[in-house]
């Protein structure tokens, strides 16, 4: 009995403190997962799977075939848009000639005074004449033309460029020909008069020209030319009994009448000349834009030594083909280094118009 009653007493006394303190719910499942864990699971999320590399490389292939599908595409765009806007600037250009000039009563426009080295053969007249010997008219009328030495522009379609042209196709004593056959007399010597002069060059898109100063002479057979200027060509345009030469130099000279003269000093390689090293030291750096330079130079220097040479009569041999020029091409030829050759295939490496018909002409060369 005594035991009943103690644990009787014992139940009351626990019962209070039971009931103060409730029973502590459980956590979440959520968070009963530590930090580790949480920061396991998004490593595991973020990680990708890893990929072959069969399949990236497959990736790469049509990644690229879409970024050239799509500058395929900008190409094409931009070829369709520069085609319209050269149809536009054609139309407008066309419209421009056509529309008619303003008239002004009592004006006249101002005339020009030609320059020296927009001398006209007697042959010819204006334009056709100047463009075809020197000076910036002259580069001027030729890039107006578009004839080359290849290609469309090429010697053969010349006379089709422009009916000034017309000799180019037709005309039965054109130059440069083959010297052969000639007939061997005594002919009247051959004289130079050069000085030392001031000069410049001019890259006229065809060939490097070199304008000097006035006073330097040739005489033959009783006539007196004056140079005009002198420029080069590679190869030769001259061939001598079927024999071309590395290069050509044109002396161009006109007499008071207008009537040209040009002497043709065939070129080979050998030593170094340095009149054509100065020449090359002024090279001008844009086309049709005249170097000036500081130094004069000796033309005397250039010429061989021996006198003898051939003649002909022939024409020019660039547009517009003038017929009329007497040609005298000295049969000793000069030398310039290999390294001097090359300066010039470099800016030109061929600019000489192709052999033409003899068509029964009389060629002397001297005994």
């Amino acid at each position: 009995m005594r035991c009943l009653t103690a644990v009787f007493v014992s139940l009351l006394i626990c019962l209070p403190v039971m009931a103060i303190d409730p029973p502590t719910p459980s956590k979440p499942i959520k968070q009963a997962s530590s930090k580790e864990d949480v920061s396991d699971k998004e490593e595991i999320i973020s990680s990708p799977k890893p990929v072959s590399k069969s399949v990236k490389a497959s990736r790469d292939r049509i990644a690229e075939a879409a970024r050239a599908k799509e500058s395929k595409a900008a190409d094409e765009l931009a070829a369709k848009i520069a085609e319209r806007l050269s149809v536009i600037r054609k139309e407008k250009d066309d419209v421009v000639k056509l529309a008619p000039r303003p008239v002004v009563r009592g004006y006249a426009p101002p005339v020009r005074r030609p320059e020296r080295s927009e001398f006209r053969p007697k042959a010819e007249s204006g334009t056709d004449a100047a463009q075809a010997v020197g000076g910036r008219a002259a580069a001027s009328a030729h890039s107006a033309l578009h004839w080359s030495y290849q290609g469309e522009g090429g010697p053969l379609g010349w006379g089709k460029l422009s009916a000034a042209n017309a000799k180019c196709d037709s005309g039965e004593r054109q130059s440069p020909i083959d010297i052969r056959d000639g007939i061997r007399v005594d002919l009247d010597p051959l004289t130079f008069d050069y000085k030392p002069s001031r000069f410049s060059v001019t890259d006229t898109g065809y060939t490097i020209q070199v304008n000097l100063g006035a006073g330097n002479f040739i005489n033959v057979s009783g006539r007196t030319y004056e140079l005009v200027q002198f420029h080069f060509h590679k190869p030769s345009e001259e061939r001598i009994n079927g024999k071309g030469f590395d290069m050509v130099i044109h002396l161009v000279h006109k007499d008071g009448d207008g009537r040209l003269a040009v002497v043709a000093l065939l070129i080979e390689r050998g030593k170094s000349q340095s009149l054509v090293q100065s020449v090359w030291n002024n090279l001008p750096l844009e086309k049709n834009e005249p170097v000036q330079a500081l130094n004069t130079m000796d033309l005397s220097k250039l010429l061989p030594v021996g006198r003898d040479y051939y003649t002909y009569m022939g024409s020019l041999t660039i547009p517009p083909c003038t017929e009329g020029v007497l040609w005298l091409v000295m049969k000793e030829t000069i030398e310039i280094s290999a390294e001097q050759i090359d300066i010039f295939s470099w800016l030109y490496p061929m600019n000489a118009r192709p052999i033409q018909k003899t068509s029964g002409r009389l060629i002397k060369e001297s005994n």
